[in-house]
């Protein structure tokens, strides 16, 4: 039975380490390639660098608007996520809690538009944003981020209000607290877990998006970290500017390990919690 279980858990365990291998490793080249030169990358691809210099990050960051770039993805990231929070707790509360007639329907139809291709509503989009003059702005770009990842925020934020006891509320509410403090103080931070979930799933989404703001951004003073790697790219190809493509990358991958890293436990603890909601 001894040798059983421990080949059982090696049959697991070899697998993962495997597939922690392959993913962790084109990571680990692109970071060291970064630091090398054009010459070395061709040279010695698979080796490490002579020397650790920053070169490649300083010409990715001025030279090729990676830093203007990295802020605006930071800026439609960041106020994408914020307006979905905005939006899809209130909603998530009232389709929930309040029960009122047609809630059913309105939960349905949320639940249909996540399953709607967005391409399906780029073209009409373009021309909307451009009868109302919000094309290349990126304050109009976070509103469609938002927009998009609605129906997927308060599907994952009224799976946790679901688990959450009425009794709290009830309780709440004869002590005279109003609707809005029962939602804000009580119901909120009982699903913290849910939020932060669907928070960082939104985030990354935004951050990684590339299409729509190839479309609806116009200037190349307000391009996206996607649109910026994919110019970025070109110029590797045709001007062998591959260390700089990978100091990009770099750039761009950074901030999402950190952000998994710090908060890789309540993404797990809320996966879970809305796995085996009900």
């Amino acid at each position: 039975m001894r040798i059983g279980k421990v080949m059982s858990q090696i049959s697991v365990r070899i697998p993962l380490v495997l597939w922690a291998i392959i993913v962790i490793y084109p990571l680990i080249w692109m970071f060291l390639g970064s630091f090398k030169s054009n010459a070395e990358i061709f040279a010695s691809p698979w080796t490490l660098p002579e020397t650790f210099e920053l070169d490649n990050f300083i010409s990715a960051w001025s030279d090729y608007n990676i830093g203007s770039s990295f802020m605006n993805s930071i800026f439609v990231t960041t106020l994408g996520t914020i307006l979905c929070l905005v939006f899809g707790i209130p909603t998530s509360y009232a389709i929930e809690r309040l029960r009122f007639k047609g809630s059913e329907v309105l939960f349905n139809t949320y639940l249909a538009a996540m399953m709607i291709p967005s391409v399906l509503g780029w073209i009409p989009l373009f021309f909307l944003l451009a009868h109302f003059n919000m094309l290349d702005n990126l304050w109009a770009l976070s509103l469609v981020y938002a927009v998009s990842h609605i129906p997927f925020t308060i599907f994952i934020i009224t799976s946790f209000m679901e688990n959450v006891p009425k009794e709290l509320e009830e309780a709440a509410a004869i002590d005279g607290m109003s609707p809005y403090g029962i939602l804000f103080k009580i119901v909120t931070p009982m699903v913290k877990s849910g939020i932060i979930t669907a928070s960082i799933l939104n985030a990354v989404a935004f951050w990684n998006e590339y299409f729509m703001a190839l479309i609806l951004l116009q200037s190349e003073s307000k391009n996206t970290l996607g649109v910026a790697m994919d110019l970025l790219n070109q110029n590797a190809q045709y001007n062998s500017a591959w260390g700089a493509l990978f100091a990009g990358l770099s750039i761009a991958v950074i901030p999402i390990i950190i952000i998994f890293a710090i908060f890789q436990r309540y993404i797990a603890k809320g996966m879970t919690e809305g796995a085996v909601k009900g």
